[in-house]
């Protein structure tokens, strides 16, 4: 018998069509079937999609669970019972975040926010985009070029702060990032600047050395100001799936992360890995990436991501 479609052609047509019609498709096979409840190897399926949409076992087996002890009470009785049951729960996920959604700001003096993840997820340009939004809201503006080891870093921030007509502090290539950190924190101070954004290396998560790094920069800045950083955000690329849990775990259990920015987040059609990170870490997200405009950063609302995940 000729096969005309592989499992990769299988796998790839699933990937096309949106969570939502996918629980769907598995969820409602007949008229009769949410009276009755779903079957072993429906609920199997259902656990494997949001698997494959980086859910995250906690997550995908809770709501699952939650899903198989409504039904037996009779309280899925539609489509529309069943999706509000899938909002409801990926909502809970986020209300347990610790932080909230806004930036948490200085007092008095400089707010200092220092920038992590690793090489190619947007971080730097995340950063513009934050500068861009300090300014809309009337702050002055300083960027740190503290990545010091990647060839044409340093530049890139420069072109950036020229563009948003800010200051830097920048050093030499192969410099000591804690120094450079320092010596932004100190020019804010002297020149009354109201927000430092640090940009630092991209470390990937395995590299011990490297992350050490960045904790002595944390450190630096915290003896230079009391209370600084005031916020320590993960730059993710929302495209690459449990990637983004592991790097997650390593930048929290290091640098005490309090924040998200999911960068990318105009491309892809899951990004259902943050619910996964802030499932297992509580972790709030911050903001999201919707394009390569400076313009292109949002504020996180739950409500419209859980309208983008499930499609």
């Amino acid at each position: 018998m000729t096969r005309f479609f592989n499992k990769q052609d299988i796998r790839d047509e699933r990937r096309k069509k949106s969570l939502w019609t996918r629980i769907r498709d598995v969820a409602l096979l007949d008229v009769g079937v949410m009276v009755r409840g779903l079957d072993t190897s429906s609920l199997e399926r259902l656990e494997e999609l949001l698997l494959e949409s980086d859910f995250g076992v906690s997550a995908s087996l809770r709501i699952v669970e939650t899903l198989t002890a409504e039904g037996k009470k009779g309280k899925l009785r539609s489509e529309t019972d069943l999706k509000e049951l899938f909002r409801r729960e990926i909502r809970k996920v986020f209300e347990q975040a610790e932080g909230g959604v806004g930036l948490r700001l200085a007092s008095s003096g400089p707010t200092v926010i220092l920038t992590v993840g690793v090489n190619g997820v947007g971080k730097t340009t995340s950063i513009a985009k934050l500068g861009h939004l300090f300014q809309q809201e009337g702050r002055r503006v300083l960027l740190a070029a503290g990545d010091t080891f990647r060839a044409g870093a340093i530049e890139q921030v420069e072109r950036w702060a020229e563009r948003l007509g800010c200051e830097i502090v920048k050093s030499q290539p192969g410099a000591d990032p804690a120094s450079v950190a320092y010596d932004a924190v100190s020019a804010a101070v002297s020149r009354g600047l109201d927000v430092v954004i640090l940009d630092t290396a991209g470390r990937l998560h395995t590299q011990g050395g490297l992350m050490e790094e960045l904790v002595k920069m944390k450190s630096v800045v915290e003896k230079k100001l009391p209370g600084a950083p005031h916020e320590v955000l993960l730059v993710l690329d929302s495209t690459l799936g449990q990637n983004s849990l592991a790097q997650a775990r390593i930048f929290h259990q290091k640098l005490g992360v309090t924040g998200l920015l999911l960068a990318k987040f105009d491309g892809t059609s899951k990004a259902g890995c943050a619910v996964s990170i802030v499932e297992e870490l509580k972790l709030p997200v911050k903001f999201v990436g919707t394009g390569e405009a400076l313009e292109d950063l949002e504020p996180f609302e739950v409500d419209g991501y859980v309208e983008k995940v499930l499609g």
